[in-house]
């Protein structure tokens, strides 16, 4: 009666999310520095009628916006959720492994040699081959067998470079353009986004995040040790590669068009564990959810708190997070303690 009982609750959380969701995704549609009726704008394109500037700005600025604002929210949260269960520390996330960094790198040396310019995908295409570079290093370093010990600590030296390898451009870089839109990477935001930036990386999204759900079950008996998800015929090697790939897909996706967002992995998935019964399995679903409604929310803050000046997201999210982040590693020392 009791897990019957859970699994109303459990679907009630996640309707809630998703309505949530809905809600703010239309709030960060309304919201800008001009006002458009944006339930009419919407009707006027589904049946297009007319072509009016309100139109415009909903399609071409708006919606790029709040689309890449949710699907990123969700992608960071579900990542965060999936490395949680399966490092088992309260305190990882996607930037844990490197995958963040190196995806900031990956762009950021598209801008720093002008690649941004021949192509508009090149900006994105070098966030993803970052981020696919950061799971060679993880494998090259730990190995494909190597213990949840190892893969933090190659993750550590990956992020030691590449945060060395971004100051090392920054640095250099003499044009003040490039320059500009480097500092914009390592703050993030989803402003300035086109559907085509989100087109291109939609889909490694998708795969990544496909990637990760898969693992559900493997998550809730891994749970109970790495000796009991074996004994019951899940094989470690080959789910620890699934998780941290479609991690590295996911969030490199994430990542290149959006920019260096921190803490939604971190923040989302300890905010819903309680309400799902500490099941990493079903915080999957949740955390996803969660993310977007985070960063979603983060997006309107942003534009209501400054619809003249692009405050950045990834700031935003750091206010958040950043006190969140110091509280949990003190009640983490006092439960030690």
């Amino acid at each position: 009666m009791s897990a019957f009982h859970f699994d109303i609750g459990a679907r009630l959380l996640l309707s809630g999310l998703t309505i949530l969701l809905v809600v703010l995704f239309f709030l960060d549609l309304s919201f800008g520095p001009v006002d458009i009726d944006v339930f009419a704008a919407l009707k006027n394109l589904v049946t297009n009628q007319s072509h009016s500037q309100a139109e415009f700005i909903l399609l071409e600025i708006r919606l790029p916006r709040a689309l890449l604002a949710a699907l990123v929210g969700a992608v960071l949260g579900l990542s965060g959720a999936a490395l949680q269960g399966l490092l088992r520390n309260p305190l990882a996330g996607p930037g844990l492994i490197g995958v963040s960094n190196c995806a900031a790198l990956g762009a950021i040396i598209m801008l720093y040699f002008g690649l941004a310019t021949v192509h508009w995908s090149f900006l994105p295409l070098g966030g993803m081959l970052g981020a696919l570079m950061s799971v060679v290093f993880i494998f090259f370093l730990a190995g494909r067998q190597s213990s949840m010990t190892g893969l933090i600590l190659a993750g550590i030296a990956i992020n030691a470079v590449a945060s060395s390898a971004t100051a090392l451009a920054l640095n250099f870089s003499d044009n003040p353009y490039a320059m500009s839109e480097m500092i914009f990477w390592l703050l993030g935001s989803v402003s300035n986004r086109s559907l085509s930036d989100l087109m291109i990386t939609l889909p490694f999204m998708v795969v990544g995040s496909a990637l990760i759900l898969i693992t559900k079950n493997f998550l809730d008996v891994l749970s109970l040790g790495e000796d009991t998800a074996r004994s019951m015929g899940f094989a470690m090697e080959r789910y620890k590669s699934c998780i941290i790939i479609g991690v590295a897909c996911a969030v490199g996706a994430a990542v290149s068009v959006s920019g260096n967002i921190g803490f939604i992995g971190l923040v989302v998935p300890h905010i819903l564990r309680p309400l799902v019964g500490h099941e990493p399995g079903r915080l999957l679903a949740a955390s996803a959810l969660g993310g977007g409604v985070l960063l979603l929310a983060a997006d309107v803050a942003v534009q209501v708190l400054s619809p003249t000046q692009d405050l950045k997201l990834g700031v935003v999210t750091a206010l958040v997070g950043g006190p969140f982040f110091l509280a949990l590693v003190y009640r983490s020392r006092h439960d030690v303690i």
